[in-house]
């Protein structure tokens, strides 16, 4: 299944898209942990490989978080806040994590954690109006077929899911992810994203057949 949504780009401190560094601040400095600097503010070795390791990350997985974030949140800048939030908390924590391999997981997590936490900061009544203005731009060549007002019409249904089964859903057909994949990130077993995600399509097409 395609994602219906542009893959907004990485938008950081400078403006500028697809040029920023993970643990960048409006600033332009990046939080380190004390002790973190050698004599003359050169990082240590240890901060300077975190960073390297961490840009790496971003560079390949930032647009599918911020994706991730903009069908959660529909809002552009949320979502990349969101996601650079995310990255930073990762760089702080990157000396702590018990395997390296699994930051990717940990981000995702911090990612949809941090969506949850913007929902229920925004209220039931900042969630409608999202679902009424803000609609993200669609840009595959299946998406492309649909009017308006069809692409509006998905969106809004699939905000309308409950969480988990939009959560289980946005992450098995908009990342691709696999059920194993989803559930470590969603902090469930396999079997429980597989029954949300059926019971999310069931929901979906049925909504979407009650407003044809």
């Amino acid at each position: 299944m395609e994602s219906n949504l542009t893959e907004p780009a990485a938008t950081v401190s400078d403006g500028r898209p697809g040029t920023g560094r993970p643990g960048m601040r409006d600033n332009g400095t990046r939080p380190r942990a004390a002790g973190g600097l050698q004599e003359g503010g050169a990082p240590r070795p240890a901060e300077a490989a975190a960073e390297r390791a961490v840009t790496e990350l971003y560079e390949a997985h930032a647009l599918g978080m911020i994706r991730l974030a903009h069908i959660m949140l529909g809002d552009r800048q949320a979502a990349e806040d969101v996601v650079q939030d995310a990255f930073c908390g990762l760089y702080r924590r990157w000396s702590s994590l018990a395997d390296p391999a699994s930051a990717v997981h940990y981000v995702r997590s911090s990612v949809l954690n941090g969506c949850r936490t913007a929902l229920r900061r925004r209220g039931a009544s900042q969630v409608s109006h999202d679902l009424l203005g803000q609609q993200p731009t669609v840009s595959s060549a299946e998406a492309a077929m649909l009017t308006g007002e069809e692409r509006r019409a998905v969106i809004a249904a699939l905000r309308r899911l409950p969480s988990r089964q939009r959560e289980a859903l946005v992450l098995r057909y908009y990342l691709d992810l696999s059920a194993e994949e989803a559930a470590t990130t969603m902090g469930i077993g396999p079997s429980t994203v597989r029954s949300a995600t059926a019971r999310a399509l069931t929901s979906l097409g049925r909504m979407l057949q009650e407003n044809s």
